[in-house]
C-alpha cells in the first residue's frame, strides 16, 4: 500500500496541486465527500470523461468500469444526449412548465417498464422518498419494508440495518434524530418466512427493493424468490416498488420487467438521463389513482413531494434522448457481451491465482466478491467484505490507469467498453493478484 500511495502521487503532479487549491474553499477539499472515497492520497482530479474512458489533468487516460457509479452507463458524453441538451440550452433549462418532451418521456417509460402513470425528480432517493410519501397517503398505512444491505440513495426511512437478527439504525448517520424503526422494517433478503411476519400486521405502505441487492455486494435473488414474495406482498395488500436506479443494467425494462416482477410502482435515477440530474417514478393505474385521490382530499399546501427543478426541460430532454436512442436491445448487446466476457476473465483470474472468491453478474455489471461462493443475503455479502484489502485492489488498479467503483468491487460496461478495456483491466488485477500473500 505504501508502495501504491507513493506511486499514485508520483504520477499525480497536477492533481495534487488542484486538490490543495480546492481544499482552501471545499469542505473535505471535493465538491461532494464521497468523492474522496476511491482512496487515493488525494482526489483524483479530471479533465474530460468521453465513452469508455477518464482523462486526468496529468493526462493519464483511463478505462473506467466506475462510469460514474452507473450515472454514465450508457458511457460518457453520448452524442445524442450531447446534442439534446445543447439545443434544449437554447431554448431555457428549466420554467415549471411541461412541453413536448415529457409527454414523450411519459410515453416511452410506459412502453418500457410497463407503469401507466409518471412522475419526475432530481434524483432516484428523491424519487424514492417521494414515492413513499405517496404509498403512505394512498394506503394509509405507516410503515416501509427494506431489505438489509439495501440502497436506495439518501432517504432516511430506509437506514435501518440487522444486526444479531434485531433493527438497528446505521450509526453513521449524520444528524439524526427520530427513531427510524418505528416507521422501517427490515429483514433479510431471500427470507419467505421473515418477509411473511414482517407484513403479518397489515401496517406496511410498501416493500421497497432492488430486484437484487447492488451495494452490500451484489445479492440475486434466490430461485423462485421473487414470484413468491410477489404473491405475499399483494396478499398483504402492500405496493411493491421496484428500485431500477443500478438493476436498468440487466436490459432496457430493468431487471423487474426482465423477470416478470410486476411492481407497482417502479423508481429509476441516474442513468435514465444519462447522468444527468434526473430520475423518474411510475405507478400501477390503481396505486396512481389512489395516491391521486390522498392529494386531491389533503388540505390546500406543500405535500413534501417535488422541488422547482424536478421535471425541468433540460433534464426532460436528456431523458427523451436517452429512452430513444440508448435505452435499446441493440445498445445493450455489446454491453451485456462484454460484462459477460469480464466475468468470465474474472473467474478464470481468481481460478489461476487460487483464491477463495466468486464473481456475480447482472447485466452489463458484475463484481468479484472475496467468499467462495455468491452470498444469500446482505449480511452475508457484508460479512465477505475486506475494506483494507479493497483499497489496495482500487488504488493499484489507478496507478495501472483503471477504474472501477470505489465502494466495493463492482464493475459496469457501457456500449463503448471495447475488448482492449476489459483486457486492460484482466492484466492490471492479474499483477495485483499475483502480488497478495497467501495464508501459510
Amino acid at each position: 500500500m505504501a508502495r501504491e500511495r507513493q506511486r499514485y502521487i508520483d504520477r499525480q503532479p497536477r492533481s495534487m496541486a488542484q486538490a490543495r487549491r480546492a481544499a482552501a474553499h471545499l469542505m473535505f477539499g471535493v465538491p461532494l465527500h464521497w468523492m474522496q472515497d476511491w482512496g487515493t492520497p488525494f482526489p483524483l482530479q479530471i479533465d474530460r470523461a468521453e465513452g469508455a474512458r477518464v482523462v486526468d489533468l496529468d493526462g493519464h487516460e483511463r478505462a473506467d468500469f466506475c462510469l460514474g457509479d452507473t450515472g454514465a452507463m450508457f458511457g460518457h458524453a453520448p452524442p445524442a444526449v450531447v446534442s439534446a441538451l445543447a439545443r434544449q440550452a437554447g431554448r431555457g433549462s428549466t420554467a415549471m412548465l411541461a412541453g413536448e418532451d415529457a409527454a414523450v418521456v411519459g410515453e416511452h417509460l410506459a412502453a418500457r417498464f410497463g407503469l401507466p402513470q409518471w412522475q419526475f425528480a432530481m434524483s432516484a432517493s428523491d424519487a424514492n422518498r417521494y414515492v413513499i410519501r405517496w404509498l403512505r397517503a394512498a394506503s394509509g398505512r405507516p410503515k416501509v419494508l427494506v431489505f438489509d444491505g439495501c440502497y436506495h440513495g439518501t432517504v432516511d426511512d430506509v437506514f435501518v440495518d440487522l444486526v444479531d437478527g434485531r433493527p438497528v439504525q446505521r450509526p453513521s448517520l449524520l444528524g439524526q434524530v427520530h427513531d427510524l424503526r418505528l416507521h422501517t422494517v427490515v429483514v433479510p433478503f431471500n427470507d419467505l418466512p421473515a418477509l411473511d411476519a414482517a407484513l403479518a400486521g397489515g401496517d406496511v405502505a410498501c416493500v421497497l427493493a432492488e430486484p437484487a441487492l447492488t451495494n452490500v455486494g451484489m445479492v440475486l435473488p434466490a430461485p423462485g424468490y421473487w414470484p413468491a414474495a410477489r404473491e405475499r406482498i399483494r396478499r398483504a395488500g402492500t405496493a411493491l416498488v421496484a428500485d431500477e436506479t443500478h438493476t436498468l443494467s440487466v436490459g432496457p425494462g430493468g431487471m423487474a420487467r426482465a423477470i416478470g416482477l410486476d411492481p407497482d410502482a417502479l423508481v429509476v435515477g441516474k442513468a435514465i438521463g444519462a447522468g444527468m440530474p434526473c430520475a423518474a417514478y411510475g405507478f400501477s393505474s390503481e396505486w396512481a389513482e389512489r395516491a391521486m385521490r390522498a392529494k386531491l382530499a389533503a388540505p390546500p399546501g406543500h405535500s413534501g413531494i417535488g422541488t422547482t427543478l424536478s421535471g425541468n426541460l433540460l433534464a426532460m430532454a436528456a431523458m427523451r434522448a436517452t429512452l430513444e436512442t440508448l435505452l435499446t436491445e441493440a445498445v445493450y448487446a455489446p454491453m451485456l457481451a462484454r460484462a459477460t466476457a469480464l466475468a468470465e476473465g474474472l473467474r478464470g483470474l481468481i481460478a489461476r491465482h487460487g483464491l477463495p472468491w466468486c464473481v456475480t453478474q447482472l447485466g452489463a455489471r458484475c463484481e468479484f466478491q472475496f467468499c467462495p461462493t455468491p452470498p444469500r443475503d446482505g449480511a452475508a455479502a457484508a460479512a465477505a467484505m475486506d475494506p483494507a484489502l479493497e483499497a489496495l485492489i482500487h488504488l493499484a488498479l489507478v496507478n495501472q490507469d483503471v477504474l472501477i467503483t470505489p465502494f466495493h468491487n463492482m464493475l459496469l460496461c457501457c456500449p463503448a467498453t471495447g475488448d482492449e478495456d476489459v483486457a486492460r483491466l484482466l492484466a492490471a488485477l492479474d499483477t495485483i493478484l499475483a502480488e497478495l500473500p497467501r495464508p501459510a
